[in-house]
């Protein structure tokens, strides 16, 4: 298959610049491949000859998907394209250390990369979806997930690590009123002290238990008002430009937010974010609750699967014979890195059918919780089979069919469509012929 290219920010390369390649209404200039070479190299990638070619071919099948999608009249949501872009030009500003940097590097200035960055970000969210439109009907069943899998040579199957399967009983601390009323004046006093001159970024950066946006003053970037969960989204975007809110509640905590610009459906904004602060006086009396439960689960007066029921506030484990749902795979099995460090570090300690006594810990909020695990079963690392790792092998067998749509695709298109090609690479050996005609 040859890979849909995610294209990034030019980088202002000083290069004698002529077009390469045209595809249909398309063209492809040389300083298009040389700068993505060189971001290929700023995130530590080789670069060299062979893939010279191969990042040709796959922007020419990203401009053969442009091409078609401005056919068919798709279309992008704009907010979608504000919202990438400012991601990546946070990963971007991360990896070089500040804007000035990032600037000195692009050579442009911040208003151009962001000009710049939104034009290709908006195209290949076209190609995206003409990708997606010409695979989509592409489904598997079991006999022909297996029938893959004993075809393909088996050191063609990846290897997985050892994963767990978890079942977990979490409460929260005592909703206090007495923490919420003081994380609440907390961030009253610093709305006061922004709204006599203290600069919100400054504070943000200080205080703001948010530490990604800290970093940035805050500053959260373009998005769109369905990005962000209701009560911060109704707040945000009732506020007027530079104007400060007062204290939010969301599920993430309590907030101050600043409107720094908005435009239609989509506006970008500053936060800080606090948490209620729990004493421990209130973490022991939680610590005892779940105590309590734990001894009845040891004493077999309530199985742990009854209790997760009746106690726990994950109500979605809860539901599900108190076993944990994998959010990155929507399997019941866990990988190291996809644990709370606070869960690992408890579960590495555990044989299989053991169940830990109760700990702090973190929900996928960041928030504090109180939990006890059981260790359900522990699936050591292993080459993939059908038996443990059916859904993985699924996404592989749909991957290589919907790389199969794709490339005949390409073919057909190849013929049906103006290509031209620079002598400068028609000696590529491109893994789909029919570019050089």
């Amino acid at each position: 298959m040859v890979p849909l290219l995610l294209l990034s920010a030019p980088l202002g390369a000083q290069t004698i610049d002529k077009v390469v390649a045209v595809v249909g209404g398309e063209k492809l200039l040389l300083s298009d491949i040389e700068e993505e070479l060189m971001r290929s190299k700023m995130q530590g990638q080789q670069g060299g000859r062979p893939d010279r070619c191969q990042l040709f071919e796959n922007m020419l099948t990203h401009k053969l998907l442009l091409h078609q999608a401005k056919i068919d009249s798709l279309e992008v949501n704009p907010s979608a394209v504000e919202g990438e872009m400012d991601r990546r030009l946070r990963y971007f500003i991360g990896q070089i250390g500040s804007e000035q940097a990032l600037e000195r590097y692009f050579n442009r200035s911040m208003y151009q990369i962001k000009d710049d960055l939104r034009e290709s970000i908006g195209e290949q969210m076209l190609a995206q979806q003409m990708q997606q439109k010409i695979v989509d009907k592409v489904s598997l069943t079991p006999e022909e997930v297996k029938r893959f899998f004993h075809e393909i040579p088996q050191d063609s199957l990846p290897d997985v690590p050892e994963q767990y399967e978890i079942q977990q009983i979490m409460i929260h601390p005592p909703s206090n009123s007495e923490a919420k009323f003081a994380v609440r004046q907390r961030l009253l006093e610093l709305r006061e002290r922004i709204l006599k001159g203290e600069r919100f970024t400054t504070l943000a950066a200080l205080y703001s238990e948010d530490r990604g946006s800290a970093v940035r003053g805050g500053e959260l970037g373009m998005r769109g008002r369905d990005e962000f969960v209701r009560e911060f989204s109704n707040a945000a975007f009732n506020l007027k430009e530079g104007q400060v809110s007062s204290v939010v509640e969301t599920e993430f905590g309590f907030h101050i937010i600043q409107m720094i610009e908005h435009k239609g459906s989509t506006a970008n904004v500053r936060h800080i974010l606090m948490k209620p602060q729990y004493s421990s006086d209130m973490m022991s009396a939680a610590m005892q609750r779940l105590d309590s439960i734990a001894s009845a689960v040891a004493a077999d007066s309530i199985t742990f699967e009854r209790a997760a029921l009746q106690f726990s506030a994950d109500k979605r484990s809860a539901m599900n014979q108190a076993t944990l749902i994998n959010p990155y795979t929507g399997t019941t099995l866990f990988q190291k890195e996809q644990l709370e460090p606070a869960d690992y570090y408890i579960i590495k300690e555990l044989k299989e059918g053991q169940t830990s006594k109760p700990f702090e810990s973190r929900d996928e909020h960041a928030n504090v919780v109180l939990k006890m695990v059981r260790l359900k079963r522990i699936v050591p690392a292993h080459r993939a089979n059908l038996r443990d790792d059916y859904d993985a092998i699924q996404r592989i067998a749909k991957s290589r069919a919907e790389a199969e749509i794709l490339n005949s695709w390409v073919r057909k298109q190849q013929k049906a469509t103006y290509i031209k090609i620079d002598p400068e690479f028609s000696t590529c050996q491109f893994q789909v012929p029919g570019w050089v005609k």
